[in-house]
């Protein structure tokens, strides 16, 4: 027999479906909310999870963004007081309602921001699935500097290098394909991630349609010979072919003067080379040349300058 509870939540049930129908989308946000207090004082999290995503994703299909954003958020929460782990299936659904939102809605920055906490679990960065899922919803709307955020810690550098690709034949200049790379790669080694460097650049090189070579260097260009065989120092841990490589390829590097900054760092995670005490400008590197490459065309996009911040460059120590 059902208990009192149980049938005051059936009856908000019925009149949440009846006002859903109706188009009285005020009125079932409100009883949303209903359910959600009623629901999280009986810790019933499954049922709960399940019926905020349900009208969550109602809500902003009918374009109702405030009510289903506010939905949304209350997601993590209840994703955080259950003590859900990150896991494959709320990431994609966290995603999915991020796509739904609009890129102009206030609210869909926190969410982003609150699914990042959830997700770091034991990553400070956050799940590095998240993050590639989030770093694809900015790619479709073309907004690649928050693309270039979020990939830079998803951990897939083959789907990062597409969108160079995409970006460089898209928006840049012929003598700009080494540049579209260089800051990437060098970004990723400053965040100890040798593989996704490697597998980022071999993508990029491999599949961009003026360079086409999957076999490595020589190439025309010569700051991917130099990316090419810093790679394979970082491998071998080959601390006087990376000090050999900074001198022969002196004049590439000077291109930007961010790269520096980058290999001091590089040299002293991978290799045990201190900065020399001159060289410690942390701030220099959150500048660099991708911002100034795409910052004009992601005129859209409201965290166009995010490659400038702190939030969005290696965490060097």
């Amino acid at each position: 027999m059902a208990t009192r509870g149980e049938r005051g939540v059936g009856r908000v049930l019925d009149k949440l479906e009846a006002s859903v129908n109706s188009g009285q989308y005020y009125e079932a946000h409100q009883m949303y909310r209903t359910l959600y207090f009623r629901y999280l004082t009986q810790k019933k999290y499954t049922d709960l999870l399940n019926l905020l995503y349900k009208g969550s994703t109602l809500l902003l299909q009918r374009d109702q963004q405030g009510s289903g954003a506010d939905l949304a958020i209350l997601i993590i929460d209840v994703l955080n007081k259950s003590e859900t782990k990150p896991c494959e299936e709320w990431i994609d659904k966290l995603s999915k309602l991020f796509e739904l939102m609009n890129s102009s809605l206030p609210e869909r920055e926190s969410f982003l921001t609150n699914s990042v906490k959830w997700s770091m679990d034991n990553n400070k960065k956050g799940h590095p699935l998240l993050h590639k899922r989030i770093a694809e919803v900015y790619w479709k709307e073309k907004k690649f500097t928050s693309a270039h955020r979020h990939f830079l810690h998803s951990s897939d550098g083959s789907a990062y290098a597409n969108m160079l690709v995409e970006l460089h034949t898209s928006r840049g200049l012929k003598s700009e394909i080494d540049l579209f790379i260089a800051q990437p790669v060098l970004q990723i080694l400053c965040l100890r991630n040798i593989r996704m460097a490697t597998e980022t650049f071999t993508k990029y090189t491999s599949s961009h349609p003026k360079i086409n070579n999957d076999k490595g260097p020589p190439y025309i260009f010569p700051l991917l010979n130099f990316l090419w065989f810093l790679l394979r120092a970082i491998e071998q841990k080959h601390s006087t072919q990376f000090k050999i490589l900074r001198s022969w390829y002196a004049i590439s590097i000077k291109r930007d003067p961010n790269y520096s900054v980058y290999l001091d760092n590089i040299g002293r995670i991978w290799f045990g080379i201190e900065i020399p005490p001159d060289n410690k400008n942390p701030g220099s590197m959150f500048g660099g040349l991708l911002k100034t490459i795409i910052g004009d065309a992601d005129s859209s996009d409201d965290d166009g300058d995010y490659i400038g911040r702190s939030a969005a460059a290696p965490d060097l120590d």
